[in-house]
């Protein structure tokens, strides 16, 4: 079965800031160019790639700042990613964090979820995850009512997945964890404009990221502020202007910079410093990919991606003391910056559609034999 002449559809939570998961869509989009895509809020200026295609909103989109604070909303996103109709599709493929996976659809109509991780702020974390957000403490106050319901709508809802698709082992083993399904890894990718690399580096540490308090950019200040090495953060966020106010003049904050610029600032970094848990992080292999080594915390999706000893440096403890370890026998090591950027390669774009698309016609054939 050629799987282009199956009427396809593409559902995700959102589409405000450009990011890991949004280069997924895109990638969807690339492969699926005639298949529209449902999301609850669409920022058009800040997601220029979609320009070309057909994107429909749920009501959300309309209410007072939802582009830019979409958090605001998340109580009613499950009912918002219900009302989208998608009866007239045979394959509907959802990127999913967060509400995507929730759609409903008829029997004969094939859902694969790609997950990127059971909703953060409804299972492990959902004591800490909003606390450690610079958000409006009345938001901060209500949420914890609102978790449980979610909780039992998530759990709930991964039942209407019919194949699920997780972008690393770590979340494989949440998936199975908190909705006891089976799923198949294919891990996200870069894209060709990197792969690049210098051995002239510069004295600078690197950190990119959006600026929260859950990416660990505390943890960056405090220790550079005891080192005094140089550091150079790229991102913005809500935990901003607080960074800021307590970093010395060692650290410095770019903002927003273009796609060269980053790649150029990877490539001449001493090191770039991936100091949170996540479930895969695109932004290690980015680095790599321009011959930088990465000293990251050796937990999650990291530990896939990040050779220790070999193209980067793992600390065990989100502390300052841990961290300053790895950055001190990051400092000694002597790297083969042809062979961190040539590791790269293994999260190509080509990589990720060909597993991709084999995956959707194993299933296809099984969903239409059964």
């Amino acid at each position: 079965m050629n799987i282009h002449k199956l009427k396809v559809a593409i559902v995700c939570d959102w589409l405000t800031t450009p990011g890991g998961a949004e280069k997924i869509i895109l990638a969807l989009h690339k492969l699926f160019p005639n298949a529209p895509i449902f999301t609850t809020i669409y920022d058009s200026e800040r997601n220029p790639d979609f320009n070309n295609a057909k994107v429909i909103t749920s009501g959300i989109n309309n209410l007072p700042f939802a582009k830019k604070k979409h958090q605001l909303y998340l109580s009613l996103m499950p009912g918002a990613v219900e009302k989208f109709n998608l009866d007239d599709f045979d394959l509907v493929i959802s990127s999913s964090h967060s509400c995507a996976k929730g759609i409903i659809t008829k029997p004969d109509t094939l859902h694969i979820s790609y997950c990127h991780s059971p909703m953060r702020y409804a299972w492990e974390n959902s004591v800490n995850y909003i606390k450690k957000y610079d958000i409006n403490p009345f938001i901060k106050w209500i949420a914890p009512w609102f978790i449980h319901k979610i909780r039992l709508w998530d759990r709930l809802s991964a039942d209407r997945v019919d194949s699920f698709i997780a972008n690393s082992h770590y979340v494989q083993n949440r998936i199975y964890k908190y909705y006891r399904k089976p799923s198949t890894v294919i891990h996200p990718f870069i894209t060709s404009e990197y792969y690049d690399y210098s051995p002239a580096k510069k004295d600078y540490f690197l950190a990119v990221g959006r600026l929260t308090q859950y990416k660990q950019f505390d943890l960056l200040i405090d220790t550079f502020n005891k080192n005094g090495l140089k550091l150079k953060i790229i991102g913005t966020g809500a935990s901003e202007n607080r960074l800021k106010a307590k970093a010395n003049a060692n650290i410095e904050f770019l903002g927003y910079v273009s796609d060269d610029d980053l790649r150029n600032y990877y490539k001449f970094a001493s090191a770039l410093i991936f100091p949170q848990l996540e479930d895969f992080g695109i932004i290690p292999i980015e680095a790599m990919a321009m011959g930088c080594p990465v000293i990251a915390f050796g937990k999650g999706g990291a530990i896939e991606t990040v050779q220790n000893e070999n193209n980067g440096v793992f600390f065990k403890e989100q502390t300052v003391e841990q961290l300053q370890k790895a950055i001190d026998k990051h400092l000694k090591k002597k790297y083969k910056y042809s062979e961190i950027s040539k590791h790269a390669s293994n999260f190509s774009e080509e990589r990720f559609q060909k597993e991709l698309i084999a995956f959707i016609e194993k299933k296809w054939d099984k969903f239409t034999n059964k």
